[in-house]
């Protein structure tokens, strides 16, 4: 009886809450109205980058006669009871520019240490006690520092065509192919590996070793998308997921401590002019290391933890997934494409690296300065980051004090609003009525429009909560993708299999099997 009363309770006060809601009119899923239960049903089946879209598309065809702003229904949808998506590109800035007075959403909790003393640059709701942290650390992003780990990208890009090379040797050209996406993890995770503590892992060497690792980092992704819908129920259920021996988010506590015991220790055993030296070692974590010998009431022991563990458990998946979209955009069949004549997309990037490297151009590897003077290359790794982006959810955030004014609706102060990367890079308002076409030229043709659409180009986050590792990523990106597309050719392993992936904040491809050849001279 008492369980009774109490729904009946909770079903009233949903139901009174949702009736007086003053943006009761903006349109959404009916049972969104009144519980985050429809959003977390969605998140948890893992496409809700696909729902998103379809909910801007249903409900801006379909306007609410009745809203005063019925115009503008379609740029903003909801999701769930104060919680809303965003397709309008005006927004932006008011949600995520510099100065913004935007914080994250609730959600970002369940991605952090349950610790309330405990804060990463990821999950940190507070702006001036992220912008402090960030400063700590933010020259080990820096450009002079990112040419200092270039030597290490340069390395396993040869390990990786190597490794290529023996696997188009020995016959990958069978119905099964490669695991595209597996092999750019180890890639992806080595490389930040021997960018954060000066070693690789070993996973490009032993693929089938990485699996203990991939799938505590998948769990851990599961949670925080998952329970990031009921924040405020993280620190209850953090405490069980610890006690899980391996489980997702202790296992990266764990790895991420080896790894920093294994450089302690191999700094001990080298000379005492060589340890924490910046001019002698250039990896992230003997650079952090000299910051804190030079700072030591600036940066803590916990600092130098939750930036490595920042690096490693955030620094493999999504560059994965970035490479692997490009790509598997660079291998499909584009002949639908009325105004492309060539053949397909990587044999175009293909001849515009030949062209190159007969002129003495370009490097093998390639250098990360060349290629950013290679528009073809540029062009197709930003249209492929477009198309598939790493995110795969909206980006929360919270309105302010005092409210704010959003698509014409004025929206209360502690109302949740965001915008989904899959939602804002298939406005066609933007990017044109083929913008969910592959079709790189869009950001050749004219420089005026190219910077246009820059303004709405959100693959890493926008203001001051941008990745910091950004530039990381597009060196590895940007030295990799080439280097590929030179010496091999590749298929889809089944080219009428649809691509399918799973959104766990992350959207992860899991069928992107090619087979790889060597390109005949």
């Amino acid at each position: 009886m008492i369980l009774v009363v109490l729904a009946l309770v909770i079903i009233i006060y949903q139901a009174t809450k949702a009736f007086l809601d003053p943006l009761k009119a903006i349109p959404g899923p009916f049972w969104a109205r009144f519980t985050r239960a429809w959003y977390l049903r969605k998140v948890w089946h893992g496409d809700f980058e696909k729902t998103n879209i379809a909910l801007h598309e249903k409900y801006g065809t379909h306007p609410v006669d009745t809203a005063p702003q019925a115009d503008c229904c379609g740029p903003i949808v909801r999701i769930a009871p104060g919680q809303y998506s965003l397709k309008d590109p005006e927004s932006l800035k008011t949600i995520y520019g510099h100065g913004t007075s935007f914080t994250k959403g609730p959600w970002y909790a369940a991605s952090g240490s349950a610790d309330p003393n405990t804060h990463d640059l990821f999950t940190d709701r507070d702006a001036k006690r992220h912008g402090d942290n960030r400063k700590k650390v933010a020259r080990l992003y820096s450009m002079t520092s990112l040419l200092d780990y270039e030597h290490h990208v340069t390395e396993l890009t040869k390990k990786m065509v190597a490794k290529f090379k023996d696997l188009a040797s020995v016959g990958s050209d069978s119905d099964l192919g490669i695991d595209m996406q597996h092999w750019l993890q180890c890639f992806a995770f080595d490389m930040i590996g021997l960018i954060t503590v000066g070693a690789p892992f070993g996973y490009i060497d032993r693929p089938e070793d990485s699996h203990t690792m991939f799938s505590a980092l998948h769990a851990y992704l599961f949670y925080s998308a998952n329970v990031g819908v009921y924040a405020e129920f993280h620190s209850f259920l953090s405490r069980f997921t610890a006690l899980v021996n391996g489980s997702g988010m202790s296992y990266m506590l764990g790895f991420t401590q080896t790894q920093i015991a294994k450089h302690e220790t191999h700094n001990e055993k080298a000379p005492a002019a060589s340890q924490v030296n910046t001019s002698t070692s250039t990896d992230f974590l003997t650079k952090l290391l000299q910051i804190k010998q030079e700072q030591p009431r600036k940066i803590s022991d916990e600092d130098v933890f939750g930036a490595c563990l920042t690096n490693i458990g955030a620094g493999s998946d999504t560059t994965s997934i970035s490479l692997s979209g490009i790509l598997y955009w660079l291998i499909i069949n584009p002949r639908a494409h009325q105004r492309l004549t060539f053949a397909s997309f990587h044999v175009q990037l293909q001849k515009e690296l030949d062209e190159k490297a007969a002129k003495g151009e370009i490097s093998s590897p390639i250098t990360f300065l060349e290629a950013q003077s290679l528009p073809y290359l540029q062009a197709c790794i930003k249209e492929g980051l477009r198309l598939h982006p790493a995110t795969g959810l909206p980006l929360s955030r919270v309105v302010p004090k005092g409210g704010a004014t959003l698509c014409k609706w004025f929206v209360p102060e502690g109302t949740i609003v965001g915008v989904n990367t899959w939602v804002m890079h298939r406005n066609k308002v933007v990017f044109g009525d083929d913008a969910d076409d592959f079709v790189p030229e869009r950001w050749l043709e004219d420089p005026e429009r190219a910077s246009h659409m820059d303004r709405f180009f959100m693959t890493f986050g926008l203001g001051s909560r941008t990745c910091i590792g950004k530039n990381i990523s597009l060196m590895e990106i940007s030295k990799l993708v080439p280097e590929l597309i030179r010496y091999f050719d590749f298929r889809l392993a089944k080219p009428n299999e649809k691509l399918e992936t799973q959104n766990v904040w992350f959207v992860k491809q899991k069928n992107f099997r090619c087979v790889v050849s060597l390109r005949k001279e």
